[in-house]
């Protein structure tokens, strides 16, 4: 094996995925300027947004999060262009 070809900074790090607050550790050779304990032993940690354990691919639920509120700004945006119905005039009969 050829020496000096691997990075010096491969070691086990911390993924911690945001969305439910799952850890699993791993090597790799990421930058990081926070730590994790974990199990009494320190990690650096990476902040992941989604992960195998809560992407709806693997986990087979889906996750609908509109924390922009892109909807209803889409919605506010182009409802004067929505053609409207018009209305039907009911009549009674006696």
């Amino acid at each position: 094996m050829k020496k000096d070809i691997h990075p010096e900074n491969y070691r086990i790090v911390a993924f911690k995925d945001m969305s439910n607050e799952e850890v699993f550790l791993t090597k790799s050779t990421a930058d990081t300027k926070e730590t994790l304990e974990v199990e009494g032993v320190e990690y650096p940690l990476v902040k992941l947004e989604i992960s195998r354990t809560s992407h709806p691919f693997y986990t087979g639920k889906a996750k609908f999060l509109d924390t922009a509120g892109r909807i209803d700004k889409f919605k506010n945006k182009y409802k004067k262009f929505v053609k409207e119905e018009p209305k039907e005039e009911t009549k009674e009969q006696e």
